[in-house]
């Protein structure tokens, strides 16, 4: 495609996703050279651009290829699991689960057959799409089992950094699993496989030579086994085995440091250990800024790396910023969905 076409979808219909993917496809909708396509219920996103007193038309579409009407209009294509009859705002819902879910299901078809560009996702809320009857623990899970892939991983990108055009990218050996569980998991096959689907996501996405730094499990790396033998038996060796092979890894590096040091500039990419480790700190360096690629699926998809926030949905206050950042690394990360099929691509 030469004008990038990405797919957004609304996340729950009930949580603020319609109301971030309204404000982002007004803010882009006269800007020529890419165009975002909101899927979900027409509805939904109505009520949003009400909510968030938008002067703008909502244009229904029923295919992805449609020319943009350019500024004050932004398209819709209309899943119709709703209806005119959208739950109340904030509120667990299964038929708004389900809508979750199906607008998942339509624009993930999308991007495998090639209409769009990739997919951008609003958040979601576990609970309402258990209630649909999907048994998947998240959005990551889901993509999974939609594309045929058995290995999905996270790579949050880290847009603003001390070094100008420099973003630090972070992936995870563990992700929805209890800090109990996530040091069981934390084995030397594990970290292994994880430093090398960290260092296949980083060439994919660009980076020719990547520089990989593994982060610690323990206070200062455990100081030689005084706070913790992770290091010793399980993370050590691998970073060693990694290193064997001729690839560029550093590690383990005390958590309380590298994160600082990939973002001025030392690693393209930390790995981090479990699911906090690496949230906590992309997260309060830049919150807005932040956002997740998921890697190992034959399709892109950026994501926001937030929830629904029930508790604002429907207000208008919620802040847009972490869906603009998702929207535009969509339009970026474009030119490389030939690599990220090559790559992950099932066949």
């Amino acid at each position: 495609m030469t004008r990038p076409v990405l797919a957004v979808t609304l996340g729950d219909p009930v949580g603020i996703g319609p109301e971030i993917t309204a404000r982002t496809l007004a803010e882009f909708a006269g800007d020529d050279s890419h165009h975002g396509v909101a899927v979900g219920d027409a509805a939904a996103l109505r009520r949003a651009v009400s909510a968030c007193g938008l002067d703008v038309e909502v244009r229904e579409v029923n295919a992805f290829d449609v020319a943009p009407m350019g500024a004050g209009v932004i398209d819709i294509f209309d899943i119709g699991v709703l209806g005119d009859d959208a739950p109340a705002w904030g509120e667990v819902d299964k038929r708004a689960g389900q809508a979750a879910v199906t607008a998942i299901e339509v624009a993930t078809k999308a991007a495998l057959d090639g209409q769009v560009s990739g997919i951008v996702t609003g958040p979601i809320n576990k609970e309402a799409i258990w209630a649909s009857g999907s048994e998947h623990l998240g959005h990551t899970e889901m993509l999974g089992a939609l594309t045929g892939t058995t290995r999905q991983d996270t790579m949050f990108v880290v847009r603003n950094t001390h070094v100008p055009g420099h973003h630090l990218k972070i992936f995870f050996t563990t992700r929805h699993v209890s800090l109990r569980k996530a040091l069981d998991q934390i084995t030397r096959d594990r970290v292994g496989q994880s430093i090398r689907s960290a260092l296949t996501a980083l060439r994919v996405f660009g980076t020719d030579a990547p520089r990989l730094a593994v982060a610690a499990v323990n206070p200062h790396g455990g100081e030689n086994g005084a706070f913790g033998d992770e290091e010793i038996v399980h993370v050590g060796p691998a970073c060693d085995d990694a290193r064997s092979a001729g690839l560029d890894v550093s590690g383990p590096v005390p958590a309380d440091s590298v994160f600082h040091q990939g973002l001025v500039g030392r690693y393209d990419g930390v790995l981090s250990q479990y699911h906090d480790q690496g949230h906590i700190a992309a997260k309060t360096y830049d919150f807005d800024g932040t956002i997740s690629v998921t890697v190992g699926l034959p399709i892109l998809r950026t994501s926001v790396d937030h929830g629904t926030a029930f508790d604002i949905a429907g207000t208008g206050k919620a802040d847009p910023g972490t869906m603009r950042s998702a929207y535009l690394a969509g339009v970026e990360y474009s030119p490389f969905v030939p690599a990220i099929r090559a790559e992950y691509g099932t066949g």
